[in-house]
């Protein structure tokens, strides 16, 4: 994890620095061209102001008190520090403005442009000229901030300034990058723990990005195999305990058959045959409903007439059927099982007094299907008309030899999930119980 952090955190700080690079380049390449065109137009200035004062001035060898005092009229005229020489570099005048930058500058030197006159004389104008024109034009301003525009750092100004830009681009991802790979860190622990058998371990899901949704999706699948693996801990279990009375049975039969009489030894042999009818049930329903926990989906989805299925199913107990000819979309393997182990189920705990229906009804979402199985049994407790379909529950005071394996209602709430249904156990009038089987109509 620390190499993807480092690869992560690297990329970052130079695609960062990058942009700033490229950013400061197009930016110094634009103030360039803003400087040639400023410097230009000083120049431009310069020599209209050179031709302007050429004109103006009194020649050179005028008083050079006149000199001065026209100088310093045309400098507070165009607001300009200035300076007058003669052809021999000595001081004809000068403004105050331009004395005053003399003696603030160190070393005494002020940036200046000059301006050679045709008599030889020499103007000296403070810098900068150009870009401190007022607003819509007139003379500049000498007292305007400089507006000239900055030039790219040298030497080791430009050495530095990189290298505040590095380390600011890095603290800057520092804890972008950090806080990502910390969630990556956490998740990878949490997956760690997963599988080494915590199976009780989830990952935080704060957050809106794919990092949670990645954390989330490994909650609800780790949700999911928890389910499962408990599930069938359960199942095993309980098969194993269920699949002990019959082998004892057999056990017990098989050591007595030799000897018995031959009565005794047909009811043995009948004994035996119920046992291995017994135990091939369990061992069948056991494989169906770890097929039906490890299936994401029904293999098969085709339309079922759910009435029909059920007469056939109804006469192997005797029960009486009635109602609508719908379908339902589905396995009709399934949905037989389904109603199967409903009909058994009412006949082996409510007697002879069965009856089934299939009725339409509609919904909110669309039309559903409700397969209802009926008898006259001892009923369930309210309590228990959840428990009773879970694997292997028994009603209290129902033994193992009234028959059964104690999946059967299991497998039906297995299937009506499977179908996008439900199934419930109802309280019948008069006495007794209804289990509803709810299903989706085509």
């Amino acid at each position: 994890m620390r190499a993807l952090y480092l690869r992560i955190y690297l990329t970052v700080v130079a695609a960062l620095a990058l942009f700033a690079l490229v950013s400061g380049w197009l930016l110094q390449q634009q103030l360039d061209e803003q400087r040639l065109r400023a410097e230009a137009g000083a120049r431009e200035r310069l020599a209209a102001w050179s031709e302007l004062l050429q004109a103006s001035l009194p020649p050179a060898d005028a008083p050079r008190g006149e000199q001065a005092a026209a100088l310093r009229d045309w400098a507070k005229r165009l607001r300009v520090p200035m300076a007058l020489d003669d052809a021999n570099g000595q001081r004809i005048g000068a403004t105050e403005s331009f004395l005053r930058r003399e003696a603030e500058r160190p070393g005494g030197a002020p940036r200046l442009r000059s301006m050679t006159l045709d008599d030889g004389r020499v103007l000296w104008v403070a810098r900068p000229l150009a870009l401190r024109g007022r607003p819509g034009g007139g003379p500049p301003d000498i007292d305007t901030p400089r507006l000239l525009p900055p030039g790219w750092p040298d030497g080791l100004g430009l050495v530095l300034l990189l290298v505040v830009l590095f380390m600011a681009v890095a603290a800057g991802a520092w804890p972008v990058v950090r806080g990502l790979t910390r969630r990556l860190e956490a998740l990878k622990q949490g997956v760690e723990a997963f599988g080494a058998g915590a199976l009780h371990q989830r990952v935080a899901e704060g957050g809106r990005d794919e990092v949670a949704a990645l954390g989330a999706s490994f909650n609800r699948a780790a949700a999911r195999i928890e389910t499962l693996l408990r599930s069938h801990q359960t199942l095993l279990a309980n098969a194993s305990h269920e699949l002990r009375s019959p082998l004892a049975r057999l056990k017990m039969a098989l050591a007595l058959v030799d000897e018995a009489s031959p009565d005794q030894r047909a009811a043995l042999q009948r004994e035996i045959r119920t046992n291995i009818a017994e135990l091939d049930a369990l061992v069948e329903e056991v494989l169906l409903t770890s097929r039906l926990d490890a299936a994401a989906a029904l293999e098969v989805r085709e339309p079922v007439a759910l009435l029909p299925l059920l007469v056939e199913e109804a006469a192997r107990v005797g029960a009486v059927v009635n109602g609508d000819d719908v379908q339902v979309p589905g396995d009709e393997r399934l949905l037989r099982r389904a109603a199967r182990n409903l009909l058994e189920n009412a006949r082996r705990y409510g007697g002879n007094e069965v009856q089934a229906s299939v009725a339409a009804r509609p919904g909110a979402s669309g039309g559903r299907v409700e397969l209802r199985i009926c008898d006259r049994g001892p009923g369930v407790p309210e309590a228990d008309r959840d428990r009773i379909f879970e694997p292997f529950f028994r009603l209290p005071g129902h033994a193992e030899f009234e028959g059964g394996v104690g999946l059967g209602l299991s497998l039906v709430r297995q299937i009506a999930l499977r179908h996008g249904g439900s199934v419930r156990c109802e309280a019948r009038a008069g006495g007794g119980s209804c289990f509803v089987l709810d299903l989706p109509a085509v």
